[in-house]
This record gives C-alpha cells, sequence and structure tokens, in this order.
C-alpha cells in the first residue's frame, strides 16, 4: 500500500507531531487514531524476544512472556557463518510477527575493546569487519520478515561504567576504523530500520545530540534512510537532539519533551520542517511493519532445535590433546561443576529471556553414555564447599575422564557494570587443581560470556569455549563432547594470558573521560603487531577433522584502487570426519603509508566438506579492504604499493601468502612550508628533484665526506648519520646549514606548493 506521509504529517496537530517522537510508554509508540496511524510495539532482541506489557520495566524479568534464548551474540559471532546469522534473524522475525512487535531491539555491535566490559556477551567481536559482516545478515534476515531492527548502541559505548554520563575520547581515525565499521557495513548491506543511539558522550558531546554522528555520518556518509532512536533515557537536551538526529525518544517523557519541542515551534528556535521530517521517517517505519502485518504461530519448539544448531556450529573447541575429544559411550566419564546441571546460557539486564524450555549437558547425552555427576561447586557464586569438593576428586578419581563444568556466576557479568577481573571464582580454579592431581584426563567447558583467566591451561587435555549458548546450549555441549556434532567456531575475539596484555588496560573504566589512548590497535590488531603471546589467538578454532588450503590464486596482482581483486583457495578435509573449515583472509599493508596493524581481516568464508573434499572458496577484496582513513582527506586512503595477502585458519596460523602492487588513483595532500622537511620532499615525486638540489648545495656547504676531512671528523659524522639528519632537516635549517635566506626559501616555497 503507498502511503501519503508527507499528507498524513500535514494533517498532524503541532502537539501530535511533537507526541510522534517520544514513547507513549515503555515499549509502544504513540497512535493517532483519526489518522489511522496505529500503535506498535518494540521489545528488546538480540538473541530472543523479551516481551512485555506497558508497566515492564526495561531491565525487569517478571512480565515477559515466555520465549526462546538463542545463543547471544559473544558465540553466534564464533560461527563465522552470514547464512547461519540470517536464518537466525529470520526466525526472531517471524516470532516477532507471531507476537505482534514491530522493532527488535538489536543487534548490538560494539567492539570489546576491553574484556571487562559488562556487556561484551551482547557485543559480537573485537574486530570490525567481522562484526558488521555478522549484523547485517542478522538484520537482513529480521526484515525480511517486515520486522525491523535497531541496531545499537551507535557509538563508542564501550564499557558499563557511568556509560550514561562519560565520554569516550578517541580521535576521528580509530572511530572510523574500529568503532564505526560495523554500524556502516549494516547499513550499505542491511539497512536496518531504526538505529538506537548510545548513553555516551563522544568527544565531549552526546550521541543522542551529536550533528556529526547522527546526521553528517549516518545519513550523509552512509545514506542511512530510517529513524534513530535514544538508547532508554538517552536524552539529555531533546530539542537539540532533535535537531541533531535524533528522531524517536524513548521510553516515554511524560510528555515534558514534547512540550519543549512544541515550545521551540512556537517560539522559532526550532524550525517545524525538522520536526515534520522527523515524524515522516518514524511512520514510514510503523506503516512498513503495519501494511505488512502477518500473524502467524509462534513455533517455541522449532525455534528451539534451531538454537541448538546455532550454538552447536558457534562453539569453540580450543584444546584437544591426544585427541582426548570425543568421548565414547564406552567410558566412564564423570560431569563436575554446577554448570553440567544448571548451565549459565545468557546474560543478565535488558536482553535476558523468559525461556520457556532450558536443557543441561548432563540430561542431553547419549542414553548408552555412562556419566556420574557431582556438583563440586555452585554455579551461582564462588564457595568452596569441602564436601562437595571430597565428593567430586573422588568421582574423577574413579573416572576414565572428568569434564568439569566451569564459568562464569550471573553476579560476575552483567549489563550495568563491570567486571574488575578476568578471573573465573576461586572455588573453581582451586577444585580444578585437585582434580588434576588424580585425572590428567580432563576437558574443561567454559560457561562465559568474555574471556577468563586460564591458570591450569597447560594441565587439562581439552577445551571447549562454550560462551553463552542460549536455552538449548546444554545439548549443543552434550553434542559436541560426545562427537555428534564435529565443533567448527572459531574466536571472534582473543583470548589474552592476563588482563593487563589488554591494550587499554591503563585507560578503561573510570573518569568522567574514556581516553582510547590505544587507537586502532584493539584486539589482535595489538596482540599480532607487538608479537605478545596470548592464550589463543582471534579466528582461532579447532575440529575433530583437519583441513589443508592450497592453490592460492588472486585474479589481479597490479589492480587499481577501483578494481575489486578476486581471491580463491582451495581447502580439503584431509581428516575421516566431514567437518566445517573457517578460511580467514587478512590483509598486511607494506607501504609504509601510516602506521597500521600488522594484519587485519577482510574476508571470510566457512565451507562444510566431505572427508577427502576438496572445495573452492572465493572471497573479494576492495579498494577498502586496503585503506585507512585520512583525517586529512576526510576519505578512505589507500597508498600505491605492495600489499600480503595473507590467508589463514586464525590470525596467527597463516597458510598462504600472496601479494598485490596497488597502484592508487589518490594523493595525499601536501602543503610545503619552512618546517618540511627534506625527506618528505624526497618521498613525494613532484618535489624530489628540488630536494636533490637543496640537499646538494646543504652537503656542499657543510664540507661533509670531503677528503680533507680528518679521520677523527670521519668518524663523528659518518655516512648514516648524515642521511638521518638530511631526512629530518626542515627547510629552515637550511638558513644555518646550507647558505639560503629566507626569502630565497620562501620563494623555493611557493613553488613546490604549486608543483604540489
Amino acid at each position: 500500500m503507498k502511503r501519503d506521509l508527507k499528507k498524513i504529517v500535514s494533517q498532524m496537530t503541532l502537539e501530535e507531531k511533537a507526541g510522534m517522537c517520544s514513547g507513549l510508554d515503555f515499549w509502544h509508540l504513540k497512535h493517532v487514531e483519526r489518522l489511522g496511524i496505529p500503535e506498535v510495539m518494540v521489545s528488546d532482541g538480540p538473541h530472543g524476544l523479551r516481551k512485555q506489557d506497558d508497566k515492564g520495566d526495561h531491565l525487569g524479568m517478571n512480565d515477559s512472556i515466555k520465549a526462546v534464548c538463542f545463543p547471544p551474540a559473544a558465540l553466534s559471532a564464533c560461527s563465522f557463518d552470514r547464512k547461519l546469522m540470517e536464518e537466525m534473524g529470520k526466525t526472531i522475525g517471524k516470532e516477532a510477527q507471531a507476537n505482534d512487535v514491530s522493532i527488535v531491539l538489536g543487534p548490538a555491535v560494539n567492539i570489546k575493546r576491553s574484556p571487562l566490559c559488562g556487556r561484551n556477551f551482547e557485543y559480537y567481536s573485537e574486530d570490525p569487519y567481522l562484526a558488521g559482516e555478522i549484523a547485517a545478515a542478522f538484520i537482513n534476515g529480521v526484515q525480511s520478515q517486515h520486522v525491523g531492527t535497531s541496531i545499537k548502541h551507535f557509538a563508542a559505548n564501550n564499557q558499563e561504567y557511568h556509560r550514561m554520563s562519560n565520554s569516550s575520547e578517541a580521535d576521528e581515525r580509530t572511530l572510523r576504523e574500529i568503532y564505526f565499521p560495523a554500524f556502516e557495513t549494516a547499513v550499505k548491506k542491511a539497512q536496518p530500520y531504526t538505529f538506537m543511539c548510545s548513553y555516551n558522550q563522544i568527544n565531549g558531546t552526546f550521541a543522542s545530540e551529536n550533528k556529526w554522528l547522527l546526521t553528517d555520518v549516518l545519513r550523509g556518509d552512509w545514506g542511512f534512510k530510517g529513524y534513530v532512536m535514544s538508547d532508554w533515557g538517552a536524552v539529555n537536551d531533546r530539542v537539540k537532539g532533535l535537531e541533531a538526529g535524533l528522531e524517536l525518544e524513548m521510553p516515554s517523557s511524560n510528555g515534558v519533551n514534547d512540550a519543549l519541542i512544541v515550545q521551540a515551534v512556537k517560539d522559532g528556535s526550532l524550525k517545524e520542517d525538522i520536526l515534520d521530517q522527523a515524524v515522516e521517517r518514524i511512520l514510514r517505519i510503523i506503516f512498513e511493519y503495519a501494511d505488512n502485518r502477518a500473524p502467524q504461530e509462534f513455533t517455541m519448539e522449532k525455534d528451539h532445535e534451531e538454537a541448538r544448531h546455532i550454538a552447536e556450529e558457534s562453539m569453540v573447541l580450543l584444546k584437544n590433546d591426544g585427541q582426548i575429544l570425543p568421548l565414547k559411550a564406552s567410558e566412564k566419564v564423570a560431569f563436575i561443576g554446577g554448570f553440567a546441571k544448571k548451565p549459565r546460557f545468557q546474560g543478565g539486564g535488558s536482553s535476558h529471556i523468559n525461556c520457556f524450555k532450558i536443557t543441561n549437558a548432563l540430561d542431553s547425552v547419549p542414553s548408552d553414555a555412562q556419566v556420574t555427576y557431582a556438583e563440586g561447586f555452585p554455579a551461582d557464586k564462588d564457595l568452596y564447599d569441602d564436601a562437595l569438593a571430597a565428593e567430586a576428586i573422588k568421582a574423577a578419581a574413579a573416572a576414565d575422564k572428568v569434564v568439569i563444568f566451569a564459568g562464569l556466576p550471573d553476579s560476575f557479568e552483567s549489563e550495568g557494570y563491570d567486571r574488575s577481573h578476568m578471573r573465573l571464582p576461586e572455588c573453581q580454579n582451586r577444585l580444578i587443581a585437585e582434580i588434576l592431581k588424580v585425572q590428567p584426563n580432563t576437558v574443561i567447558v567454559l560457561h562465559n560470556g568474555s574471556p577468563v583467566e586460564l591458570p591450569w591451561l597447560n594441565d587439562i587435555k581439552g577445551l571447549l569455549e562454550a560462551y553463552l549458548g542460549g536455552q538449548a546450549g546444554g545439548t549443543a555441549v552434550a553434542n559436541i563432547l560426545y562427537g555428534k556434532v564435529n565443533p567448527s567456531g572459531k574466536l571472534a575475539e582473543t583470548m589474552p594470558l592476563k588482563l593487563s596484555d589488554n591494550p587499554s588496560y591503563l585507560n578503561f573504566g573510570g573518569g568522567e573521560k574514556v581516553e582510547y589512548r590505544e587507537g586502532v590497535f584493539v584486539g589482535y590488531r595489538y596482540y599480532d603487531t607487538k608479537e605478545m603471546d596470548v592464550a589463543y589467538p582471534f579466528g582461532y578454532g579447532l575440529s575433530y577433522t583437519t583441513f589443508a588450503c592450497s592453490d592460492l590464486k588472486i585474479s589481479n596482482e597490479n589492480p587499481t584502487d577501483k578494481d575489486t581483486v578476486t581471491v580463491s583457495v582451495d581447502v580439503t578435509n584431509t581428516g575421516n570426519m566431514a567437518g566445517k573449515e573457517v578460511v580467514q583472509l587478512y590483509v598486511k599493508d607494506c607501504t609504509s603509508s601510516a602506521i597500521r596493524p600488522e594484519k587485519e581481516l577482510k574476508g571470510f568464508e566457512k565451507v562444510f566438506l566431505n572427508p577427502g573434499e576438496t572445495k573452492t572458496v572465493t572471497m573479494e577484496l576492495d579498494k577498502r579492504s586496503f585503506a585507512w582513513y585520512n583525517t586529512e582527506l576526510h576519505d578512505w586512503f589507500a597508498a600505491s604499493g605492495e600489499y600480503k595477502l595473507l590467508v589463514g585458519t586464525s590470525s596467527r596460523n597463516i597458510r598462504l601468502e600472496g601479494r598485490i602492487h596497488l597502484n592508487s588513483s589518490q594523493e595525499l595532500p601536501m602543503h610545503v612550508h619552512m618546517n618540511t622537511t627534506l625527506g618528505e620532499l624526497f618521498r613525494n615525486p613532484k618535489t624530489s628533484e628540488t630536494a636533490k638540489e637543496l640537499t646538494a648545495k646543504y652537503i656542499s656547504a657543510m664540507n661533509v665526506g670531503e677528503e680533507s676531512s680528518s679521520e677523527a671528523a670521519s668518524e663523528a659524522v659518518t655516512e648514516e648519520m648524515t642521511e638521518a639528519m638530511t631526512d629530518s632537516m626542515p627547510l629552515r635549517a637550511l638558513v644555518s646549514f646550507g647558505g639560503y635566506s629566507r626569502e630565497e626559501l620562501t620563494e623555493i616555497i611557493e613553488k613546490l606548493n604549486k608543483l604540489v
């Protein structure tokens, strides 16, 4: 149905228009019955619906409907599977239609700057390329059902401490390369119906009233077409926010801020055109849902099985010494730890789902498996109980193998606050150490929303990172442990050895200003560039089979920055079990045009292979794959020169390497002045000849290298020293060292600036 939105807006009173720009209550938008504008509902839902009635509170649980909890983002991103994430989105979109929800508040794509952020379980990755690709797939899935998404939290929302007021202090290059791209990719590949702005300030301006963020970048640079809503309670100055590009305030302000909008229009401080445009944008999304309403059955049992499948595709096998896994039904196995019976499968806060059904690993093992259970330690607190421990140690000693279900209790990580350390509860580490004294054949399954320190890593034989597996995660764990499923997840974040290794360690958390001093060196970009030991690198994950990569082909080894480069590689299953491998493509800039990370992920594909089977995987690179953000150009810049294309199965396991020479059509702007160095002039083809002339006169004036020089002088002023001094010699110094006058240099500089 084609609607004339401008006509509808023109028929609204000023008060009705202002009212449309804030919620009716916590979850509903306002309606205007006389104009046929319906009331619609939004709901939390990055990994499942949390639908509440109009009396619900943003963080509460009591009024939520029974629903399906899919694996949270911390786990699902480890699937490295766009198609799987699109299917998950499609299912959540159908669930939203079944429950008359018009907008799902998600996905959350903020970068995992520090392992301590209390909300990391809701975020996809430390890598903006992976986060953007996964988010776009999810959004396309949800919106295929005419249900909107609200990608969040825009932007630089990377901690919970003082999240409603602190200022994220980051330079533009860092924002453009690390904290913006996941949002940008989502706009360009999926066009989310709505954006949710974050609570925090960015460089001193609240996101909710940041025109550069909400209008210049989001709409101007990326082409966003939907509306922007506030995070719940994120509005600071409502009129300023509306002018900046914040269309919808959530939740209701009980008319207070609506009245400010009305007053601003009446006194002329706010143009009514701005208000009209905001209302039109909101109405377009309301009718997109209302005109495509498709009531259907809420297929919870079917969706539960899909949640299990997603968990199975995403869990990461990190260690498997001596092929201790998969377990055999004939083996006597002891399951130890409260999480075996009561798994922690989702995080706390606004995304918490009221599940209709929950599975655990203990009840999900094969019917003929020989499994005994000892609690050992509780799942909900850090308490070492001597009796429980003694029972667990006895069970461990009597078994062939032990699986310890460890992890973080709900109280250790949640929305609203950040972790203070990266350790597991001490009771768990203590019992693990005791069990290892009597049973070397030990496997650990982790239930956590973000990395933990692993003090026992060298002493165990198996490690399965289950993260938070959603309501069917227990079955997924059992199916992987017993080989019904071959694990294929890859880490979407680096697991550092200890907290202090993290690049944000000295600049995370406290204070009203949080300085992002690590710049673009986040996650593996930092660890790999520093060649620092980590527990497990980004992109890492084992399988019960083995794979080989071969025959790297590059479609164009001398592209321009306007060309697309196709990279293909053959992948072979060299083992005896069907499985999936994730091929990862990294780019290394060898041009020295800027300080850049050692390598950056620019492509990935997940491929299924039967034993002995080979398939060709292809990935495409464009200018952005090679570029960095240049703040002088206010654009992405890919320098001419050599780039390495690195194909591997993690950021630290590069199997194949190729090279290209990029021919760029861009040039960096150059303005020559008195402090421009001779080295800078040498490196620009347009000024290099003049640099040679200036240097020749400078060398001659300094009388360096003459035969008459004494031996002592030659030792004092070496050729290497002369080259280095010349490279960093500012033009102004040629008055003292080159015999030039200021007037001569001014004239030379004018000529050089005409050349560049």
